[in-house]
């Protein structure tokens, strides 16, 4: 089998195989923005890399830079007999659906959206849960009552993220006031730091002081504009808050790390959604902004994801209901 001159595995192994035989090792294929984004592709990375320091075994990966790649990616990982192969964001869907068909044998894994196939593992998220935890964060922090949202790509996961961080911000201050802007329509609007730098700056020009980014790479843009600022940020999908230290009021953390080591540690066919009651999104407390939350702030934050774990505070899903027209 050749291989495109694109097409470049970091780590291969030297099991040999036949025919449909399947090798141990899982396979990741990340998404746009690359597997070092600070983000969404860099904690899928943390996971797989946490799986094989326990493991001691390799595992295959490949870095999309364009999104035709993504379903040629997954077939070559399937034509090396790796199982299970985990694609990394919504944008795989099709090519994990295709690929999961021909090859029925094998496991596969999707994060961030469903593929109804009995080889295949989803993995989803309640992001509306943590992203509702920081907006009322932005609210109690914020001096203007303006707090802005800056998001990635055009698209209803990231309008979950915006639906919620309203709910939260108008929870803890019911007159506080939410812009928000999209990067883009397209797969590079996940990786576009000034666009994102320059949305910030307009927002803290209408009088925003806290914003959060739900953009990928582009939020580093929007960290730094705040830093230059002298405004506050929320990260987002890892722990962001070491990036600008003293400017991040905190992360919102989706725990993509904990889902790709969980599939790859035992994969798992159907649906799984992670939300404050499984552990799979929550905001980040840490040296890094320790001084820029304080104890009131804490016990609210606390206490509002209590109800939520509880149903005491039901957030909702612009995905499922309906919610924060835009």
């Amino acid at each position: 089998m050749k291989h495109s001159s694109t097409f470049h595995l970091s780590v291969l192994t030297a099991a040999l195989f036949s025919g449909a035989a399947a090798m141990a090792e899982p396979a990741i294929v990340f998404d746009m923005g690359g597997k070092f984004d600070k983000s969404f592709n860099e904690a899928a990375y943390n996971g797989m890399e946490k799986w094989k320091k326990e493991t001691g075994k390799n595992y295959l990966e490949f870095e999309i830079s364009n999104e035709s790649q993504r379903e040629q990616a997954i077939r070559r990982m399937a034509e090396k007999g790796a199982s299970p192969i985990i694609g990394i964001g919504f944008g795989q869907a099709s090519g994990i659906e295709k690929v999961a068909k021909e090859f029925p044998k094998l496991q596969f894994a999707i994060i961030d959206m469903v593929v109804d196939l009995p080889n295949v593992q989803s993995v989803v998220f309640k992001e509306h849960e943590g992203s509702f935890l920081v907006g009322a964060m932005a609210s109690m922090a914020s001096k203007t009552g303006k707090v802005g949202f800056v998001g990635g790509m055009d698209i209803p996961l990231i309008r979950k993220f915006q639906c919620g961080y309203e709910q939260g911000a108008k929870f803890a201050n019911s007159k506080a006031e939410v812009l928000g802007n999209m990067t883009g329509t397209t797969g590079a609007a996940w990786n576009d730091p000034a666009r994102g730098g320059e949305l910030a700056k307009a927002q803290f020009a209408k009088g925003v002081d806290v914003v959060f980014a739900a953009a990928g790479g582009t939020g580093i843009g929007v960290y730094q504009a705040a830093k230059d600022a002298g405004k506050l940020a929320i990260g987002v999908d890892s722990n962001q808050n070491h990036l600008q230290p003293g400017t991040m009021l905190t992360s919102m953390l989706k725990r993509v790390d904990v889902a790709v080591y969980n599939v790859s540690k035992g994969h798992k066919p159907g649906i799984s959604a992670l939300g404050l009651k499984e552990g799979g999104v929550d905001y980040a407390l840490d040296k890094n902004n320790e001084k820029l939350v304080t104890a009131d702030m804490k016990k609210k934050v606390e206490a509002a994801k209590a109800d939520i774990i509880s149903g005491k505070i039901k957030v909702a899903d612009y995905m499922a209901d309906n919610a924060c027209k835009y």
